[in-house]
């Protein structure tokens, strides 16, 4: 299939129809070489699961990030709300809390629970950003907007919906590392 060649204003949004068969939408962030991404999204209905190619000229921060989003959409946590049970995604959960032995899961405006412990969720989450960031509390490091340093050693992290946790001085070392890999902070 032959697309054309778009100049970068022309492919901010544009709708193309193969054959009846196939649409898809070309979308594009900043487009200046080296700091951009362009996204290609492709509907297909001939198409069983969902792939996805990741073109890039070197490994780094934002490629390993990226994987590991993509990695943390297919995968989901077993929750209970009002009764019922839920999945929810990984990239939808902001942190998970224990208290009284009891293991929550928060989300950008739901909270719900889960019978998992807070080191079995700390396995699983790990390699999806998620570090601990006191006793009782794993954070998702990508919904952390900022960090602010507070007095006896501790800092604040502000999350993307506003909320604000306590990180405390022992696990300082790992929120540092993930707020300084791929310069998010």
């Amino acid at each position: 299939m032959h697309v054309g060649i778009h100049t970068v204003a022309s492919l901010q949004k544009t709708l193309y129809t193969f054959n009846g068969q196939c649409n898809f939408i070309l979308m594009y962030g900043q487009r200046n070489r080296g700091d951009g991404l362009i996204f290609k999204l492709e509907q297909n209905p001939i198409q069983e699961e969902i792939e996805v190619v990741i073109k890039y000229a070197a490994m780094n921060e934002d490629i390993q990030r990226i994987l590991s989003l993509l990695k943390s959409a297919d995968k989901k946590i077993k929750c209970v709300t009002g009764g019922a049970e839920k999945l929810i995604s990984i990239s939808d959960i902001y942190y998970v809390e224990s208290v009284d032995k009891k293991t929550f899961v928060y989300c950008e405006k739901e909270v719900y629970r889960t019978d998992l412990r807070l080191y079995q969720l700390l396995d699983k989450l790990a390699e999806h950003d998620f570090v601990q960031i006191s006793k009782s509390c794993i954070l998702n490091t990508n919904v952390l907007d900022s960090i602010k340093p507070l007095t006896n050693s501790r800092m604040e992290a502000v999350l993307k919906n506003s909320e604000k946790l306590y990180v405390n001085r022992k696990y300082l070392a790992g929120i540092k590392a993930a707020s300084q890999k791929g310069g998010r902070i």
